[in-house]
């Protein structure tokens, strides 16, 4: 599995406010040139984020985005889901009958406690304590 760019954007955008002071409104431009994302990409990504409730939107010429609760109320998986969907290491995982395998299969076990070791990491990463981190 691997993280597409807009999920690995969308974590970078969330660590960018929160370094912020809270709610403190920041500008699409302000953490496009931060971490050289383009624009519109950004634009679309945040959209995503402000759509799960993790950041809010402001409009108007001083609009912007700021985060929609505190950061240690955020975790990476709520990031990284809201901009990839549901995480999942095989369709096994989601839907049995996709997998012609599911039966009698001595690997379906091994995904399912990997994942669930796999989220539990990213749910316990929190923005405050990655804001921390130089």
């Amino acid at each position: 599995m691997q993280i597409t760019r807009e999920g690995d954007y969308g974590i970078r955008s969330v660590l960018y406010l929160a370094r912020q002071p809270f709610k403190k409104i920041s500008f699409v431009n302000e953490i496009s040139e931060e971490y050289k994302i383009p624009r519109s990409f950004l634009a679309k990504i945040l959209q995503k984020l402000v759509k799960a409730k993790l950041i809010r939107s402001y409009r108007g010429v001083k609009g912007g985005f700021s985060l929609a609760k505190q950061a240690r109320e955020i975790s990476m998986l709520d990031v990284i889901e809201a901009i990839e969907g549901k995480m999942c290491l095989n369709i096994c995982l989601v839907d049995k009958k996709k997998c012609s395998f599911s039966k009698h299969c001595p690997v379906s076990p091994v995904w399912a406690a990997v994942q669930v070791k796999f989220t539990d990491m990213l749910k316990k990463m929190n923005f405050e304590d990655l804001a921390r981190q130089k």
